[in-house]
C-alpha cells in the first residue's frame, strides 16, 4: 500500500504517470534550515501553471478524507467451509460505520483496525489489498503473542479495570502491571501506527483515534508527521486523578494522548478527571474559551470536547420495519401477557451490575407481595468481551442469583427472573425492547452504554409494530428508565430515574416507582427522552467532533513545529513563524557592533531556576554580572517582582548594577545610589481592604500564604492542591477585582500567584522609561537584550517592541527579547534554560573591551530616568 502523499516522487522516479491520483496542486514545504525545526508550508506548485501560488488557495480536486482508527475494523469476518476462503462483510453494528453519516457524502473514510479473527502470514498480504479496495479497510496484523498481551492482556486486564476505578489490590483481585503487558501495548500502537502512515496524506487528511486500546498512537503520528491533524475519542471512563495516578505509566499515557489536537469524552465528569491529571502530574493549565475547554501544551492550544455518542436512527428503524421483529414481538406479548417486563441488556461484564439488579428485584418480591406472579426481570447477557477468572466469577454469581430467587418467588409458568445468556440477534432484542415496560440499566461504571436510547426508540414503535400490537398510529406512547447514575447517558437522560446501582433498597424502590407511576407521567417522560435521542444521533455526535477537529487545526500551518523528547515523552513545540533560539554568534556579534547597549534581566527562572530551594546567585552569576557592568558600554539592570532588601543584600557584590525591585516599583542604578519611587505619594490605603480578603482564603487553602510587599500584596498557593488551589485563586481574583473596582490599583493573576498593585507599575515601564530617558539625553540605545520567563516578563517584551515602532524614539539597530523556554511569547526568541542563560551572558561579557569612557561618566550622561 502506498501513500498518496509519496505518488509524486514515484512518477519523478518512474517517469510514467499514475491513474487516478491527486498529482496537481500538491503542498511542497520549504527546505528545513534548523535543526529540529519544520518549516512552514508556505506554498504549493501548480503544474497546469508551472508556476508556485499562495497557500491559502482553495483547491477542489483533493480529496478529503477521514482516517477512522481503532482496535477493531467494522467488518464481519468467517471462513467458507466448502472453498476455505475467507469472506468479510460489513458490520452494520458497528459504530465506526456508523458514524460516517455525519460527515459529507464526497468525504473518503478510511479504517483502520484489527480484525476479528487471525489471518494466517502467506494470506495477509492478498487479504489487505482486497480489503482496502472493497471496503476502504487497512487491517493491522498482531502475532498471537502480542495481540494476547497487548488486548486480553494490558487493555482488558488492566487499564479496563482501572479506568473503571477498580484497583488491583491483591493478586486474588484483578490483574496486577506487567511491564511486559505494556510492551506489547506500545508496540502494538505502534503497528497501528505504520498502517495509518501508509495510507495518510499528511497535508489533507483527517485522522480520528478511538478509545483506550489506542492511547499512545497519537505519539507515533505527531513525530512521524508534525503537523497531522488528530482526534481521539475515549469512549470508556477516565478514572480520578487519585486512580489514575496509581498507574505505573501515567506521565507517558497523558504525554502521548495531549499530541492530539483534540480530545472527547462523553461527560464532563470524565473530561475533568482528565485535566485534573494534567494538571497534577505534569502541571498545565487549562480555561474554557467561547464555549470550549483550551489546554495549552507546548504552544499548542489541545481542545477538549463534552459529548456523548449516540445511536444510528436508520439503523434502528431499519429493525422496526422487518416482519421477521414485528412477529417475534408479537410472539413475546403474547408469551408474556398479563405480566410487567422489566428488561436488562448487558454485556457478562464485571462493571454491570447484574447480581445487584437482581438483588433489587428480590428486594422488590419481598416487599412487595402483590406484584409476584406479575412482574418478570427478562436479562439478555451479551457474550463476554474478555476471559479470565473474574469473568467466569461474574458469570457463576449471576446464575446462583438468578437460581435463588426462582426458586424463591417463582411457580408453574412463572419466573421472575429469565436468564437469557446466548447471542441475541439484534431484531430479537428490539422484539423485547418494544414490550418492555421499563429498562433497567444498573452498572456500576460504564463509559457510555446506549441501550436506554435504542429501547426509548423501539418503545416509539413502528407501522409494523403497531399493526402487531392491533395498536392505532396515534396512540400516546410510554416508557420508563431506570438508570445507574454512574453511566455516561444519565446526564442526558434527565427523565429517567437514577440510583446509585450499591444501594439495593434504593433501586428496587425505583423499579416499583416504574411500575405504579401513572401512564399520562410515562408518556411525559418518554417524549421528552425521545426528542433527545432522535436529535443527538450518532451522525450529530460525528459531525460536531469533527466541526471541533477542524477548527482545532486551522492554524497548523501559521506556526513554527519544534520536535522535541524521546520515546513517548515527545511532543512537539508550535512556536510563532518569526520565533527562533537565540544565536550565541548572532547576538555577540551585534553586541560588538554597538556602543550603546541596555542589558535587561529577570532573576527568578532567568538566572536562578525555579526549582532551587536556595535564592541567593551563585558565584557564576556574580562574576558574569559584573563582567557585564564593567563595561562603561552597557547599562545592567535586574527587573524584578522580589523586595529591594533581598534584591540588595544578594547582588551588594554588583556595584556597578541596576536593579528595579518589586516589578519597577524601586530604582536604583547601582550600589552607590539610593533607591527610586517611580510612584511618589501613592495611596495605599487599598492593602487594609485586599489584607482580610487575602487572609480568608489563606485560611480555607492549606498550604497558601501572603507575601508582603512594600508596594504590593501577593498570595501564593504553589504549594496548595493544585486544583483547590487554582479554584481559589480565581475566586480570589474575581473578588478582589469587585471589591477594588474604584481604586487605583490593578489585581493580576500570574504562576500560582494572585497579586495587587498600584497602577502604573510593571516590567514594562521599567524597560519604556530606561529607553526614553537614554533618547532624550542624546545617547540612545543601539543594543537591547532583555531575558525574562514569566507572565510579567512579557511587559517588558511588549514595551521593548513597542518603541521600536515609536517615531519619535531613535530606532534601535538591534534588539533582542527573550524568553526562557520554548512556549508562546511576544519574545521573538528562546534560550532553553537558566544553564543557557549564563552562557550567553558570559559571551557577552568576555567580548567586552574597555576602551572607553568609564561607567560614572556614561552614567552621569543619562541622570535619572525616573
Amino acid at each position: 500500500m502506498l501513500s498518496r502523499s509519496c505518488t509524486n516522487f514515484l512518477n519523478l522516479a518512474s517517469g510514467d504517470e499514475l491513474p487516478n491520483l491527486d498529482r496537481a496542486l500538491r503542498k511542497l514545504p520549504r527546505v528545513m534550515t534548523d535543526p529540529g525545526i519544520l518549516s512552514d508550508f508556505d506554498c504549493v506548485y501548480d503544474e497546469s501553471q508551472n508556476n508556485r501560488a499562495p497557500s491559502d488557495m482553495v483547491y477542489s480536486m483533493v480529496q478529503e478524507r477521514r482516517i477512522i482508527v481503532a482496535n477493531q475494523l467494522p467488518l464481519r469476518s468467517q471462513k467458507n467451509a466448502l472453498t476455505g476462503k475467507w469472506e468479510f462483510e460489513l458490520d452494520e453494528d458497528s459504530l465506526l460505520l456508523q458514524l460516517q453519516d455525519g460527515f459529507p457524502k464526497q468525504i473518503e473514510v478510511i479504517y483502520v483496525g484489527c480484525l476479528r479473527v487471525e489471518i494466517s502470514p502467506n494470506e495477509q498480504d492478498d487479504i489487505a489489498q482486497f480489503l482496502l479496495k472493497e471496503f476502504r479497510c487497512v487491517p493491522t496484523f498482531l502475532t498471537a503473542e502480542t495481540h494476547s498481551k497487548f488486548y486480553h492482556g494490558f487493555c482488558k486486564h488492566y487499564l479496563w479495570p482501572l479506568f473503571h476505578s477498580l484497583l488491583p489490590i491483591t493478586r486474588n483481585h484483578g490483574v496486577r502491571f506487567d511491564r511486559s503487558h505494556w510492551q506489547a501495548y506500545v508496540c502494538a500502537n505502534k503497528t497501528f501506527a505504520d498502517k495509518v502512515m501508509e495510507v495518510i496524506n499528511p497535508d489533507e487528511d483527517y485522522v480520528w483515534v478511538h478509545d483506550y486500546h489506542l492511547m499512545v498512537l497519537p505519539s507515533y503520528l505527531r513525530k512521524r508527521f508534525p503537523r497531522v491533524k488528530l482526534g481521539f475519542f475515549l469512549h470508556s471512563p477516565f478514572p480520578s486523578s487519585e486512580i489514575y495516578r496509581t498507574l505505573p505509566v501515567r506521565d507517558e499515557i497523558l504525554r502521548t494522548i495531549l499530541n492530539c489536537d483534540l480530545i472527547g469524552f462523553h461527560t464532563f465528569d470524565y473530561a475533568r478527571h482528565f485535566l485534573s491529571c494534567c494538571s497534577r502530574l505534569l502541571g498545565l493549565d487549562y480555561e474554557s474559551k467561547r464555549g470550549y475547554i483550551g489546554l495549552e501544551y507546548y504552544g499548542r492550544t489541545v481542545s477538549i470536547k463534552i459529548l456523548p455518542v449516540g445511536i444510528h436512527m436508520g439503523q434502528i428503524e431499519s429493525v422496526l420495519s422487518r416482519t421477521e421483529m414485528a412477529t417475534k414481538a408479537k410472539e413475546l406479548k403474547e408469551q408474556y401477557k398479563g405480566k410487567v417486563v422489566l428488561l436488562g441488556v448487558d454485556d457478562m461484564d464485571l462493571f454491570k451490575g447484574i447480581s445487584f439488579k437482581f438483588l433489587a428485584l428480590e428486594l422488590l418480591l419481598r416487599d412487595h407481595p402483590n406484584l409476584r406472579g406479575k412482574v418478570v426481570l427478562v436479562q439478555i447477557a451479551n457474550p463476554a468481551r474478555s476471559r479470565g477468572r473474574d469473568i467466569q466469577e461474574v458469570q457463576n454469581e449471576t446464575r446462583v442469583i438468578a437460581e435463588k430467587i426462582n426458586e424463591a418467588y417463582g411457580s408453574p409458568g412463572y419466573e421472575p427472573v429469565v436468564l437469557i445468556d446466548r447471542l441475541v440477534p439484534t431484531h430479537e432484542k428490539a422484539a423485547f425492547y418494544s414490550i418492555a415496560e421499563c429498562c433497567v440499566v444498573n452498572a456500576v461504571r460504564d463509559g457510555m452504554n446506549l441501550i436506554p436510547y435504542k429501547y426509548v426508540v423501539c418503545r416509539q414503535g413502528s407501522a409494523s409494530l403497531d399493526e402487531a400490537f392491533g395498536l392505532a398510529h396515534d396512540t400516546p406512547r410510554k416508557s420508563m428508565l431506570v438508570v445507574s447514575e454512574f453511566i455516561g447517558c444519565s446526564p442526558s437522560l434527565s427523565g429517567a430515574i437514577r440510583v446509585n446501582p450499591w444501594n439495593i433498597e434504593a433501586v428496587a424502590e425505583a423499579m416499583n416507582s416504574a411500575i405504579t407511576m401513572a401512564d399520562t407521567e410515562k408518556q411525559m417522560r418518554h417524549e421528552k427522552h425521545y426528542k433527545y435521542v432522535i436529535s443527538h444521533d450518532v451522525a450529530y455526535w460525528a459531525r460536531s467532533f469533527d466541526q471541533d477537529l477542524k477548527r482545532g487545526c486551522q492554524d497548523h500551518f501559521l506556526k513554527r513545529c519544534c520536535a522535541m523528547g524521546f520515546g513517548l515523552s515527545f511532543r512537539v513545540v508550535a512556536l510563532g513563524p518569526n520565533f527562533r533560539k537565540l544565536s550565541v554568534e548572532r547576538i555577540v556579534s551585534a553586541y560588538s557592533n554597538t556602543r550603546s547597549r541596555v542589558i535587561l534581566l529577570d532573576y527568578d527562572g532567568t538566572m536562578m531556576p525555579q526549582t532551587s530551594i536556595s535564592k541567593t546567585p551563585s558565584s557564576d552569576v556574580i562574576f558574569v554580572l559584573n563582567g557585564l557592568c564593567s563595561d562603561p558600554r552597557n547599562i545592567v539592570f535586574i527587573v524584578s517582582g522580589r523586595g529591594k532588601d533581598s534584591l540588595s543584600d544578594w547582588f551588594s557584590p554588583c556595584e556597578k548594577l541596576g536593579i528595579a525591585a518589586e516589578h519597577g516599583y524601586f530604582v536604583r542604578w547601582s550600589k552607590d545610589s539610593s533607591w527610586e519611587c517611580c510612584l511618589l505619594g501613592a495611596d495605599f490605603d487599598w492593602k487594609k481592604i485586599v489584607g482580610p480578603v487575602m487572609k480568608l482564603y489563606t485560611e480555607t487553602t492549606d498550604g497558601s500564604y501572603i507575601e508582603h510587599k512594600e508596594s504590593a500584596l501577593v498570595w501564593h498557593h504553589q504549594e496548595a492542591d493544585p486544583d483547590f488551589g487554582s479554584s481559589q485563586a480565581k475566586e480570589l481574583l474575581d473578588h478582589l477585582e469587585n471589591v477594588l473596582a474604584n481604586v487605583p490599583a490593578v489585581v493580576k493573576r500570574g504562576q500560582h500567584i494572585v497579586e495587587v498593585k498600584p497602577q502604573g507599575v510593571s516590567k514594562g515601564v521599567v524597560a519604556e522609561k530606561l529607553l526614553s530617558a537614554m533618547a532624550s539625553r542624546g545617547k540612545p540605545a543601539d543594543f537591547v537584550l532583555c531575558i525574562g520567563d514569566d507572565r510579567s516578563d512579557e511587559d517588558m517584551f511588549h514595551s521593548i517592541a513597542t518603541a521600536t515602532k515609536d517615531p519619535t524614539v531613535p530606532a534601535i539597530a538591534e534588539v533582542f527579547a527573550c524568553t526562557v523556554g520554548q512556549k508562546p511569547s511576544k519574545a521573538k526568541y528562546y534560550l532553553e534554560d537558566t544553564v543557557d542563560v549564563i552562557k550567553l551572558l558570559q559571551a557577552l561579557a568576555s567580548s567586552s573591551n574597555n576602551q572607553v569612557p568609564t561607567h560614572a561618566q556614561f552614567q552621569s550622561s543619562f541622570g535619572c530616568f525616573v
